[in-house]
């Protein structure tokens, strides 16, 4: 698999068969290419392309999606049940399964909006969390944060047993020192090949910092990193 970093939670990943492409939004500049965190519409011509939205959010969902159809005649579209469009899309809620044929998607529910995304394809499991995250804030209240762990925990435990090659999972910088709990209950209870941390706000230097905690110890080689829009993410 070739994985390349767009924006935020957005991500191009090459199956080969298939170009899989999740949460895209941030369509500038104008005239960009892959190599600039843009889709360049000319240099996926021909391919069966698949994109995701995971929710209605706009750091993870633009209708400028629906404006690829003309130059790409094998597009399909998979968007979480919250967002409301009149364009012909694979509508999924949480808890809800999709079979393509060649593709098949799970959808769990999200801690926040929509759903997070289980997806098989050409042989490979790929889990994009959308904003399944576990949300700790400092200074929320104690039932809001209890609720909060509960339910992170709940969605995550039924990945147990999964085999899971890549998974794109939320570190966010906004939760202070609680910014690792999410990541770190999924690497624990579910696991995956590889992780990409995302939902950085351009905090790039986070992923170096997750990877020097002693508590990614267990999983610190696993976690795959990037630097800038359009790059390569590394596995």
């Amino acid at each position: 698999m070739e994985v390349r970093y767009l924006f935020h939670s957005g991500f191009a990943v090459d199956t080969g068969a298939h170009l899989l492409i999740f949460d895209y939004y941030k369509d500038t500049p104008r005239g960009g290419k892959l190599a600039d965190g843009v889709i360049d519409l000319a240099e996926i011509s021909g391919r069966d392309v698949v994109v995701f939205a995971s929710h209605s959010h706009d750091d993870h969902y633009s209708p400028v999606i629906f404006g690829w159809r003309g130059a790409l005649p094998r597009v399909r579209y998979v968007l979480s049940d919250d967002i409301r469009t009149r364009e012909e899309a694979f509508r999924i809620g949480p808890g809800e399964t999709l079979d393509l044929g060649d593709l098949s998607v799970r959808a769990l529910r999200s801690t926040d909006a929509g759903a997070a995304f289980l997806v098989r394809t050409d042989g490979k499991t790929i889990f994009h969390a959308g904003d399944l995250n576990w949300w700790h804030w400092n200074g929320e209240t104690d039932s809001y944060n209890t609720r909060m762990a509960r339910d992170y925990r709940r969605e995550i435990d039924t990945l147990r047993g999964e085999k899971i090659d890549l998974a794109f999972l939320p570190v966010d910088p906004r939760l202070e020192d609680k910014y690792l709990w999410g990541i770190d209950y999924f690497m624990r209870a579910a696991g995956a090949d590889m992780a990409v941390p995302m939902h950085l706000w351009e905090q790039y230097g986070l992923i170096g910092r997750l990877r020097a905690e002693e508590t990614a110890a267990p999983y610190r080689a696993r976690i795959a990193g990037y630097s800038r829009r359009g790059e390569r993410v590394s596995l």
